[in-house]
Order: C-alpha cells, then sequence, then structure tokens
C-alpha cells in the first residue's frame, strides 16, 4: 500500500469510523497516490449560525475549510508576487492606505506586509473568544478591514511575537484585489483553481459583500489534497507553474515560534511527527474545526482532515493524534 502497513492503516480507518469526535473526512495520500478516503455523517454549522445540522458527508461535499482560507490566500500571494503585482514585503502597510498615513510616523507604521504574513504586527488582537462579542474575528464581517485592524493598540514591536489575527489576512487579501485588479475569488479561480482543474468551490464574503480571505472557502477535501500534492511538488501542477518554488521555500519555512511548540512561517504552521523511528518536519493549513492541510515532504506525504467540532480545544489534540497514526503506519 504504497509503503503503508496495511493493518495499522485499516485500523486508523476503523478507529476513524467509530471515533466520537465531530470528524467528517480524512484522506492520505503518498507519493502521489491516494492510499485511504474516507468520509463519515456528522454535525456542522455556519460560523454566524448557532444551529448544527446533520450532514452525511462524501466525496462530493463541499467542506467549509474556515482558516484553511489564510494558507490559500498566502498561495495566491505568492503567485501575486510572482507576477511582479504586488508590493515587496518589507512595505509599511500603512503608507498603502491615504486614511492610516497619519499612522506612519508612529510605531504602527513600522508594521509591513512581511508581518502581515507571519501574523507578527504586534497589534493587540483577540480570536480566543470564538462566539462572544469581544472576538475581533467575527468584528470583521462588518468593519473595513485596515482601519479596524490599525486602529488597535500596538501590544509589541512588529516581528517579534507571533499573534493569530484575522485582520492580517484580510488586508493581504483586499491589497492582492487591489493589486490585481480582480477580486480574491476571481484570481483565485484563474491562477490557482481552474489551472488545477479545481471547479466545485465558493468563496463566502462578509455583510459588506466582500469576499472573507481569513475563512470563506468551501471546498471538497480531494480539491484540498491536489493542492497539498502541488505544494509538495514546488508549486508544478501537470508541468506547469502555479505557485513559484523560491515563495514556496520561503513561505514554508519558520519565521516565528508560536508559543506552543510549533512555528510559523508564510500563513503556514509548522510541527513535526514521528515516523520510521524519526521525527519529520511537516507544514500545515489549520482552520477552526478541525480542518487540516498537513504536508510532511521527507515521507511524500499529504494528510487532510475536516471536522466539525468548532471552538473546541481538544479537536486540535485530536488531529495531531490522527496525524501521528497515520504516519506510525508507514512501513518504508
Amino acid at each position: 500500500m504504497n509503503g503503508f502497513d496495511p493493518a495499522r492503516l485499516d485500523e486508523v480507518l476503523r478507529d476513524f469510523a467509530a471515533d466520537k469526535a465531530n470528524f467528517h473526512s480524512l484522506l492520505v495520500e503518498r507519493r502521489g497516490v491516494m492510499v485511504a478516503e474516507a468520509y463519515k455523517r456528522g454535525r456542522d454549522h455556519a460560523p454566524w449560525s448557532p444551529f448544527r445540522r446533520d450532514v452525511a458527508f462524501d466525496a462530493d461535499t463541499r467542506h467549509d475549510m474556515r482558516s484553511v482560507s489564510r494558507t490559500v490566500t498566502g498561495l495566491l500571494w505568492g503567485i501575486a508576487q510572482g507576477q511582479g503585482l504586488l508590493p515587496g514585503l518589507d512595505t509599511p502597510v500603512a503608507g498603502l492606505y491615504p486614511e492610516l498615513r497619519k499612522l506612519a510616523q508612529r510605531r504602527r507604521g513600522l508594521i509591513t506586509i512581511r508581518h502581515l504574513l507571519t501574523m507578527t504586527c504586534g497589534l493587540s488582537w483577540n480570536e480566543m473568544h470564538a462566539s462572544s462579542a469581544l472576538n475581533d474575528e467575527l468584528r470583521l464581517h462588518w468593519r473595513a478591514p485596515a482601519p479596524y485592524l490599525f486602529f488597535h493598540r500596538l501590544a509589541s514591536p512588529p516581528g517579534m511575537r507571533f499573534n493569530y489575527n484575522a485582520g492580517c489576512t484580510a488586508v493581504l487579501g483586499q491589497l492582492l484585489a487591489r493589486h490585481t485588479g480582480v477580486t480574491l475569488p476571481e484570481f483565485a479561480r484563474t491562477q490557482l483553481f481552474e489551472p488545477m482543474g479545481i471547479t466545485d468551490w465558493v468563496w463566502d464574503k462578509d455583510l459588506r459583500g466582500r469576499p472573507l480571505a481569513f475563512s470563506g472557502l468551501h471546498m471538497r477535501p480531494s480539491d484540498l489534497a491536489r493542492l497539498g500534492r502541488m505544494v509538495l511538488r514546488q508549486g508544478q501542477w501537470q508541468g506547469r507553474a502555479i505557485v513559484p518554488a523560491d515563495w514556496l521555500a520561503q513561505a514554508t519555512r519558520a519565521h516565528i515560534d508560536t508559543g506552543d511548540g510549533r512555528q510559523y512561517g508564510y500563513h503556514w504552521w509548522l510541527g513535526k511527527v514521528e515516523a520510521l523511528g524519526g521525527k519529520h518536519p511537516w507544514h500545515a493549513a489549520f482552520g477552526n474545526g478541525g480542518q487540516r492541510l498537513y504536508l510532511v515532504p521527507s515521507l511524500d506525504l499529504v494528510v487532510v482532515m475536516t471536522a466539525g467540532d468548532y471552538n473546541k480545544a481538544e479537536i486540535g489534540q485530536q488531529c495531531s493524534q490522527l496525524l501521528k497514526r497515520v504516519a506510525g503506519a508507514i512501513l518504508d
């Protein structure tokens, strides 16, 4: 089974089917071959709705990817930068917005595009109160991204501390649309999805009709796995360069510690998993509720998970354990 122990992988899949955690799918692809693809019924709900519905997930069901959208926005930024359409990464962000130019001579004027990509802008931001009015991410659904982000107080010098921040991605998405001349979904369609044969997706908008760069993407898990394989191939898909390889090399290396044993790149999480008697680095896209795209280059491994345990800390640990069990089933 492409380097897997069939009995151990079958055990993982049986336990996945019986798991009481609200997982919806598990896809395992190695060396370019889909080794396992499992779906099951589970509960799901939209970010703005408290009402859960029961869904029979299958290969044709689009899933809410939540903050996996941020990583995809980062890929789009890399594509546009490779085309020479965007400002350099060390460009101060406040100088790109007339309404923020008063900040350019203050410390907030030191925040650059690179700080947005690494979530190190230093501005106070709270996404921890997931379902309350104190959640800055929820407020972004009806606020103008750049003013809302930049009028938060500066809690630490830019570049010094990681703080997960939807506002960073919202501003990147807005700048990308401004400099490319098309909307974020349109740029995604023409420059990323269609060239890879990905057609079944939607990108939600906020209450003002603006695409939600930080949480709006819905797509099939198999298409997310396809994106992962493209990244493992250094941005190539069927002989075509999709994302510049030098961008991916920079985006998937550690730029800052997250404070929980992991690191962060340009909208990619980084960590390690045990397999074949050693620890193997991974980089991943994370989304609230248990959405995961794990890439393990040294194992030539892509693992996709979707779930519906939104705003629950335990699902993160369960995803990590599931990745560990999948990697542990590899024989060579």
